[in-house]
């Protein structure tokens, strides 16, 4: 029986209320299990939930942080300060919303981090009004709305972070910022001052947060850090963005073993640097596919060749499948369509690529996936 349609539990907590809670905690279990762990932990509605970092990438971020304080300016529910806190010696949360602030609080509080002091009120302002310097500043832009689909610029972000720019640089000479996985690298880059480093950061080969440290004077080359989370390990690949146009990249014919870069890879842009690196072959220049004829530790998925086809109705049917994985790199047809058209359903041991080769010819390359 539903919460809802349920008597009272608890004096002065209404089935509503605990209906919310209840809710909120099972979208913890694996994102937050800290919290979800904890008997006494208040949960806010599960938006705040959805749009927190898990665990995972906050303690990632933890990492990238030094010295004695730090300031959160957007600190919502709290996981950011709270890994933070586990590097840093203070660190001040802050958050416009009261009922959020307070609940940041008390969780504080139960999980016994006493290095973090909530501040309720805009972020911005506190630094306007404080002589307070901090080693770093942390900040997550939240996007007024929508309405511009996916295709956003920090400053229509909240706060406005290209404006306030030069008055965070009064407090603290860096700067981690935080921005969503859709969010452009070269338009952060050209809306901030300073960058020294982007990192891609990845969990289970899905892109959860692109960051970017600026450090107050720095005028070197950015370095474009990412990084992979998967269970106890992390694969990282790390390039200069400047070298990157300039990589001599080889091309080459599918040989033995095919790689596809892991998603923070791909995020990142770094094709060239990638296939420099690992001396691979690529595919072509549109399709960020490698090979090999020895296989190599590549971070990403690695693909032992069965067949190289040219695309056609025949060759589809030379391989009898009726189930596949399927890939498209540079193909003029989509998934979906290729399914629909050959009546390949999802799954089984097979994958299936449709790219180019170096000469614009469609191939199918039929391949098993080489295990860890």
């Amino acid at each position: 029986m539903s919460v809802l349609l349920q008597k009272p539990i608890f004096v002065g907590i209404s089935q509503k209320e605990l209906a919310e809670q209840l809710e909120a905690r099972k979208k913890c279990q694996e994102k937050l299990p800290t919290w979800f762990n904890h008997n006494s932990i208040y949960y806010p509605n599960k938006l705040n939930i959805e749009q927190t970092s898990s665990e995972q990438t906050a303690n990632y971020k933890a990492q990238q942080v030094d010295g004695k304080s730090l300031i959160d300016l957007t600190g919502g529910f709290g996981v950011d300060s709270y890994f933070f806190s586990s590097k840093m010696e203070q660190v001040l949360h802050c958050e416009i919303n009261p009922k959020l602030s307070e609940i940041a609080q008390h969780n504080f509080d139960i999980l016994g981090r006493k290095n973090i002091e909530c501040f309720t009120g805009d972020g911005i302002e506190f630094l306007k009004n404080s002589n307070q310097q901090f080693d770093w500043v942390f900040v997550d832009p939240s996007r007024r709305n929508d309405k511009k689909g996916k295709v956003f610029l920090l400053e229509d972000c909240l706060p406005n972070l290209p404006e306030n720019l030069s008055l965070i640089f009064e407090k603290s000479d860096r700067i981690l910022v935080k921005a969503s996985p859709i969010f452009d690298i070269a338009q952060g880059i050209n809306e901030l001052q300073f960058t020294q480093e982007v990192h891609v950061v990845a969990v289970n080969n899905e892109v959860k947060e692109v960051l970017f440290v600026l450090k107050k004077g720095f005028e070197g080359g950015i370095q474009i850090k990412t990084v992979n989370l998967i269970p106890d390990q992390e694969d990282q690949f790390n390039f200069l963005l400047g070298e990157e146009s300039n990589c001599e990249t080889n091309f080459g014919l599918p040989e033995d073993f095919l790689y596809e870069p892991n998603a923070a890879i791909l995020k990142s842009g770094g094709f060239k640097s990638v296939a420099a690196f690992y001396k691979v072959n690529k595919l072509h220049p549109h399709s960020h596919l490698y090979t090999s004829t020895e296989k190599i530790d590549f971070p990403g998925r690695t693909f032992k060749i069965e067949q190289v086809l040219p695309y056609s109705k025949n060759s589809i049917k030379s391989l009898g499948l009726t189930k596949a994985n399927i890939t498209t790199r540079n193909f003029p047809m989509t998934v979906a369509d290729i399914r629909k058209k050959f009546k390949i359903k999802d799954g089984g041991e097979h994958y299936l690529f449709f790219t180019k080769n170096i000469d614009d010819s469609l191939l199918i390359i039929s391949s098993k996936k080489v295990l860890d």
